[in-house]
């Protein structure tokens, strides 16, 4: 992988090398039958990471059981493979290490060695490129991107997988404190630091939430933590039980207050037949995009402003020792939660002082040695600080996807649609970004279908047109 050369012509340019960067090369590579100039653009010096498999903390654990963390659609046992060739857990048999929720750091490695393979075995040749996209536009024979050194190279077809990007930390007098105050949950050595006698402060209950809980127990952390969001929920736990059978294609045809009545009813009936609400859930989940796009505007309105947060936490559940860990420190007095509406933080002279309205509308005060933001996944368009997103809404070449989240695409398909609401047959995008359009579209299963659909796409397109 060669990060000096950039020609001037690109078949497929794929922008962002984390998970679904490295999934789409991967895919890419595995479809062509010619010899393809594949270019992948990544400022960072290690693939496959992002902000979700960077982390070098043993106690970070998939979300997912490793069983179902294959990222080819047409290999599911491939994580599990992976991880028995390398001898990641050698006391397991396959069907221990299946249901096993092992160590992120191990995805990360698993996607670039599966790559490795790709590339040695493929005929077309792919290059990896350590500079950002700042701009994309369009020319007389292509796609014009310009790098952040300035130069520019011409692609004939653009993926966009570009990552998630971070809340800023919903608190008045947060850009003002001392940096060595604050962390994001995703700056996990910084979040590390921040371990030690004093209380520490962790905005948002979620996932980051967690991962910055796991660290700073990890590094020492001994004063209390205390978690403030606006709903007080925590992540609920996976578990073990039987499969719900009920048919959930009926829910298609029901608003959301519908939906949900009957959510709850399969809940009930499942628990008196001593089968875990987990499993409804596990029911439900394949017809996560459908049950998102049959709701109406309205309906999908009312999800975002009263389901939605109930949504994730019953959805994207952790691992039950991680949850275990919790109850134990929230027991213990370790681990304090707080439903609270935040007002501002400021700096005194032995620490900071945050100020939130309570659940009960009371003004407090808390005083902490440091500040955590978990407050996660960006997904407002109008959020979102990758320069390459912002130049493309500011020039119509894309538009804020529904209820302004992410960035619009085709619902059938990839493909990015501009101002006017026209896809572009040679801009895909897939991820995050299509928060809106698709709502489930974080987790692997639909990353990895995403990622062979869009480079199964562009490899058709660029071979259909050589002579």
């Amino acid at each position: 992988m060669n990060d000096q050369a950039h020609p001037h012509r690109i078949d497929l340019a794929i922008i962002g090398g984390g998970a679904a960067g490295v999934m789409v090369a991967l895919q890419a590579l595995r479809h062509a039958r010619h010899p393809l100039q594949l270019q992948l653009f990544e400022p960072a010096s290690t693939l496959a990471e992002g902000i979700a498999y960077a982390t070098r903390v043993p106690q970070h654990l998939l979300n997912v059981p490793a069983g179902r963390m294959s990222a080819l659609p047409d290999q599911p046992a491939d994580f599990v493979e992976y991880l028995r060739a390398v001898a990641a857990y050698p006391q397991d048999d396959d069907a221990t290490l299946a249901t096993r929720f092992v160590s992120r750091h191990h995805y990360a490695a698993y996607l670039r060695q599966r790559l490795s393979e790709a590339q040695q075995t493929s005929v077309a040749q792919l290059e990896v490129v350590q500079q950002p996209i700042l701009a994309l536009r369009r020319a007389d024979d292509g796609l014009q991107l310009q790098f952040g050194d300035g130069r520019t190279a011409i692609a004939r077809q653009v993926v966009l997988a570009c990552g998630n990007s971070v809340r800023p930390m919903p608190v008045a007098g947060a850009d003002a404190l001392p940096h060595e105050q604050v962390a994001e949950a995703w700056d996990y050595d910084g979040v590390r630091l921040l371990a030690g006698d004093d209380a520490i402060g962790i905005i948002g209950s979620g996932l980051s939430m967690v991962d910055s809980v796991l660290a700073l127990s990890a590094a020492g952390q001994t004063g209390v933590i205390h978690v403030f969001s606006r709903h007080g929920l925590l992540p609920l736990p996976h578990a073990h039980g039987a499969a719900a059978e009920f048919d959930p294609q009926p829910l298609l045809a029901l608003s959301l207050r519908g939906r949900m009545r009957a959510l709850r009813q399969h809940a009930r009936d499942a628990a008196a037949r001593g089968i875990p609400w987990q499993s409804v859930m596990e029911r439900i989940r394949p017809l996560g995009q459908a049950l998102w796009q049959s709701l109406d505007a309205a309906d999908q309105r009312r999800f975002l402003r009263h389901v939605a947060r109930q949504w994730d936490v019953h959805r994207h559940r952790i691992d039950p020792d991680v949850h275990a860990h919790l109850r134990d420190a929230m027991r213990d007095g370790r681990l304090l939660q707080h439903r609270a509406r935040l007002r501002g933080v400021v700096e005194t002279e032995d620490g900071l002082q945050l100020a939130a309205h309570s659940a009960q509308d009371t003004l407090r005060h808390w005083h902490l040695g440091a500040l955590v933001n978990a407050t996660g996944v960006e997904t407002r368009a109008d959020g979102l600080r990758n320069p390459l997103l912002r130049q493309l809404l500011a020039e119509g070449l894309a538009r804020p996807g529904p209820h302004g989240l992410g960035v619009d695409s085709a619902p059938q398909g990839d493909r990015l649609l501009d101002a006017d609401g026209t896809a572009h047959a040679d801009i895909a995008v897939l991820g995050s970004l299509r928060i809106g359009t698709l709502w489930e579209s974080l987790a692997v299963p639909e990353l990895r279908q995403q990622a062979q659909n869009a480079a199964r796409h562009a490899v058709q397109e660029l071979e259909a047109a050589m002579p």
